[in-house]
């Protein structure tokens, strides 16, 4: 049984910790801000350029004439034997069930697709981790090419599930650069027919209580502009409730800014029925953005990423806070008992 001072020591440890949790609370309320603007900001570029790809799609023959045969390999749809999927997690924990949420989206798409070769990319640390004690990390050898400069071949395949590559740190700085990066290494590999399709989980931020996590298909392009989304989970009520009220005690509105008339101004740039005049070939500017189009989708996917995880490290820091206040209430009703029954025992004596 512990005694006085074991108790007096426990007190003294929840209060400190509940100070830490109040601390990480109001950081991730105040980074959750900075997020939100940072992927609303983004949100434009994506819409323009998908509207400037749809007008010029229009000028120029996506099928070849002679061969019927599709143009650009970014739209040939082949049979899913080889499948890429980039799962979006977090650098960083105390974020409650958002990084488990993003591994077991993953693995169940993966259960989904018993015959196919899954090659899984890492964007964060805690979903890099996770993989990794499941699934064998792809080995490579270094090889001369035909030019006579060293190559990367992969070596074979340990099993149907392979981390072919992890990108930790990517989220703490968001840059375009890397994610271009990112994505012109995908498109060739999509290109030179080393995977057939390509997914990206990942968590989808509108506001505070209107987040999920999702499962889209960037590879191949079906539509320009309408994201293809292979499958979504959605949060359940209580969650939704316990995030609108750390929401509200960090001071963070539930509802999203409203964008609907910058939306609907980027939906029309480009796409007027005139003749437009291009410097370069209509060809040209359709090839050369259409990888812009693909790195904007990820740019998009891991800013609305981010926002999302500040939100569910900004809600479990509060249920920490209340959940060590409620500790110390205890404690208090707990003492009051005890003197409680002291009194009546001595009041009792002093009777007799």
């Amino acid at each position: 049984m512990a005694n006085v001072l074991d108790l007096r020591r426990r007190i003294r440890s929840v209060k400190n910790m509940r100070q830490i949790t109040k601390a990480m609370k109001m950081v991730s309320a105040a980074k959750l801000r900075r997020a939100q603007e940072r992927a609303m900001a983004a949100r434009p570029y994506a819409r323009m350029i998908s509207s400037v790809l749809v007008s010029l799609k229009r000028r120029i023959e996506i099928y070849d004439p002679e061969t019927f045969n599709l143009r650009h390999p970014l739209f040939i749809t082949r049979e899913e034997k080889r499948v890429l999927l980039v799962v979006v997690s977090g650098d960083k924990g105390f974020a409650g069930a958002f990084n488990s949420n993003i591994v077991k989206a993953a693995l169940q798409f993966a259960g989904d697709h018993p015959g196919a070769e899954i090659d899984m990319e890492a964007i964060g640390r805690k979903g890099r981790d996770q993989l990794r004690r499941r699934h064998a990390i792809a080995a490579y050898t270094e090889q001369t090419g035909e030019d006579g400069h060293p190559v990367q071949v992969r070596s074979a395949r340990k099993g149907p599930i392979e981390i072919t590559g992890d990108h930790p740190g990517m989220l703490l700085k968001l840059e375009a650069p890397r994610v271009f990066e990112l994505a012109q290494n995908i498109i060739e590999r999509y290109c030179h027919e080393e995977i057939d399709a390509v997914y990206i989980v990942y968590n989808e931020f509108k506001s505070v209580i209107a987040q999920r996590v999702v499962i889209e298909k960037l590879l191949p392009i079906i539509e320009i502009g309408h994201p293809q989304i292979a499958g979504a989970v959605e949060p359940t009520l209580k969650e939704k409730e316990r995030a609108a009220e750390a929401a509200v005690s960090a001071g963070v509105p539930l509802e999203p800014a409203d964008t609907r008339e910058a939306d609907e101004e980027a939906r029309k740039f480009g796409t007027a029925n005139v003749d437009y005049i291009y410097e370069q070939p209509p060809r040209e500017l359709f090839n050369g953005l259409l990888p812009q189009y693909i790195s904007s989708m990820l740019y998009h996917a891991m800013a609305e990423s981010v926002a999302a995880e500040h939100a569910a490290r900004m809600t479990a820091m509060d249920s920490a806070s209340n959940n060590a206040s409620e500790m110390l209430q205890m404690n208090r009703v707990r003492q009051a008992a005890i003197t409680k029954e002291i009194i009546e025992i001595v009041s009792g004596a002093a009777a007799v």
